[in-house]
């Protein structure tokens, strides 16, 4: 009868690849974009980045995606955006606490209904990739107009950038975990005294960087507890970097075994995109990713956030200096630090003269 009916094509198996999430945290510093306008525009950036996001939400129709800027002095959600009752209770205009539940945790929404309908007159495209597009450039637009002069510095805020990642992966995960358990129990045809049952599936996150940024030496303790977070939570981190160098986005990339490539024709963005970072952790079991030849584990002291070759340690909570400290007294935690007798002189050794051998001149 199934050969008729073809129920088999209806039963659910484990065999479905995990829905991915795609955070991708974007370096909208305007100092460095300036720089690389002749070679690689932000327009034409963002025009490939949209067909990478449309490429990856293809793939599967449960995958997802998040951007999030990495500016000069902050970092916010470029899509999807929060909703405009929680941005005036973030601004303290509303004092409900009510509206964003009782964790006080502020809803995301991808747009206003206003959009929405506006793309969905357009035969020519995708509705969810046309909003996607929409919302995103609006998001740019707003970012750039409130943006003063006097902000703009050459560095950018990529530790509070990751820090909205993986606060928004973390939502994201519970969110799929509950809805997927309940949909569990509630379909007989997935109860677990069924062989052929599915467990609960997880959502598969990872992290993509967009970086023409190079400075990032001040905010090492923030990016390193960021890289031990995603690396405990087995969230790769994926470095496109298209300008500059950095060394601490190779240690990410390498701590969380994930995909580290230095443009070198930025103008084909794209295929670095297509053919470098859109297979998700799933894919890459049966693939090569691209790795870097050398990694640089430099560290960046504590005094004066320079990445230093060799340096000094605090033997308490492992800060590190480039040179002793004042008074031999850690700036972190405060401990006597006991430098022997560094900087004395080695104490010179006369060689030992060799005896001759008896019969040697005969």
């Amino acid at each position: 009868m199934n050969a008729v009916d073809g129920s088999d094509h209806y039963n659910k198996t484990s065999d479905e690849p995990p829905p991915s999430l795609l955070t991708i945290i974007l370096d909208t510093n305007a100092h460095a974009w300036a720089l690389l306008a002749p070679t690689l525009p932000l327009s034409a950036a963002i025009a490939n980045l949209l067909v990478f996001i449309n490429a990856h939400l293809a793939f599967n129709n449960s995958n997802k995606v998040a951007i999030i800027a990495s500016h000069t002095q902050r970092a916010e959600f470029l899509y999807p955006i929060p909703s405009e009752d929680d941005s005036r209770q973030a601004n303290g205009s509303t004092h409900n606490g009510a509206q964003n539940g009782l964790d006080g945790d502020m809803n995301m929404t991808d747009g206003n209904e206003a959009n929405y309908a506006a793309t969905a007159d357009d035969a020519n495209h995708y509705r969810p990739f046309r909003h996607i597009q929409t919302t995103l450039l609006s998001a740019m637009s707003k970012l750039y107009k409130t943006t003063s002069p006097e902000s703009l510095t050459p560095t950018t805020s990529i530790a509070g950038a990751l820090t909205l990642a993986l606060t928004y992966i973390n939502k994201q995960s519970i969110a799929f975990s509950t809805t997927t358990s309940s949909k569990t129990n509630a379909d007989p045809l997935l109860a677990p005294s069924d062989p052929n049952s599915i467990q609960p599936a997880t959502l598969n996150p990872r992290i993509l960087i967009l970086s023409v940024s190079g400075d990032l030496a001040h905010q090492y303790i923030p990016i390193m507890n960021t890289i031990f977070a995603c690396q405990r939570l087995t969230i790769p981190i994926d470095i496109c970097k298209i300008a500059g160098d950095s060394v601490f986005l190779q240690q990410a990339s390498d701590a969380t075994h994930g995909t580290y490539i230095a443009l070198t024709h930025p103008r084909g963005l794209l295929q670095y995109l297509m053919l470098g970072f859109l297979p998700d952790q799933s894919s890459r079991k049966y693939l090569v990713p691209p790795t870097a030849v050398g990694v640089d584990f430099r560290a960046a002291c504590f005094c004066h956030r320079k990445v230093v070759d060799v340096g000094f340690v605090c033997s308490i909570c492992l800060s590190i200096f480039c040179s002793p400290p004042e008074g031999a007294v850690c700036l972190t935690c405060g401990t006597y630090l006991q430098l022997g007798e560094y900087g004395g002189k080695p104490a010179v050794v006369a060689k030992r003269k060799k005896k001759r051998k008896k019969g040697a001149d005969e």
